[in-house]
């Protein structure tokens, strides 16, 4: 499996190929309690990074999900329509919420590696 990177707004990215599959953080599934639902984004969207792309909600409250990395939405986790608590079971695996084409691989460089966002949410 290829090495995740995060944001500080608690998203992350793993590279597999020429695909960005995004999804966010143990760390913020578990401070947004039990996931009721997903806005997942529409497919040939076109995002920069660290634009709005979806909308996760819990029982505590509604939160946006922005983009790691510029590219266009390629895929939507679908089965997040029916089971949304999959984001709470697998947040950095199977609970993976939407795909990307990057436009700019270079932005990668910009994100946390696991290392570094650990020491970031320590400091929360």
């Amino acid at each position: 499996m290829s090495q995740l990177r995060y944001t500080k707004e608690h998203e992350w990215v793993r590279i597999d190929g020429d695909t960005a599959v995004c999804g966010i953080t143990e760390f913020a599934q578990k401070a947004l309690g039990d996931i009721v639902y997903v806005e997942l984004p529409e497919a040939g969207k076109k995002v920069a990074q660290g634009s709005e792309v979806a909308v996760i909600e819990s029982a505590k409250a509604a939160s946006e999900i922005y983009a790691p990395v510029a590219g266009e939405v390629i895929a939507t986790n679908e089965n997040l329509s029916s089971d949304p608590a999959q984001v709470n079971k697998a947040a950095e695996s199977d609970g993976w919420i939407f795909k990307l084409k990057p436009s700019n691989a270079a932005e990668l460089t910009t994100l946390m590696d696991e290392a570094a966002y650990r020491d970031y949410v320590k400091g929360l």
